[in-house]
């Protein structure tokens, strides 16, 4: 019988990603970190796929479209596809952030209206 769950664990490191690790179909995930100083190396977007940050621990900022916002941890940010974005940490703390990645435009269903009781 086929297993309907996947559980792991990881270590720490800068970026991990749960694609291949969860066996992942329907979101692409990464756990994330940057020391203090330190930046994401380039600026992104993407064709298709909208982005859902958690950040979990520190602070730094993120500039999306030529606008730099603060980012400190509790915070969630959803930027979409076009969006051109890069990632900072603080000069004096690292940031710890969770990366969602899923198709725009794609939730049909949520678990209100997907919950089977």
């Amino acid at each position: 019988m086929k297993n309907s769950y996947k559980k792991i664990g990881i270590a720490e490191e800068s970026r991990t990603e749960l694609h291949d690790l969860l066996d992942l179909t329907g979101a692409e995930i990464s756990i994330n970190s940057l020391p203090a100083g330190a930046s994401v190396p380039f600026v992104h977007s993407h064709k298709q796929n909208e982005e859902i940050y958690a950040i979990t621990d520190g602070a730094g900022r993120v500039v999306i479209d030529g606008e730099s916002i603060d980012l400190k941890a509790g915070d969630w940010l959803r930027i979409s596809p076009s969006a051109k974005r890069q990632f900072f940490a603080s000069e004096k703390c690292a940031i710890k952030y969770v990366c969602i990645q899923v198709k725009e435009n794609s939730l049909t269903a949520y678990t209100m209206t997907d919950a089977v009781v």
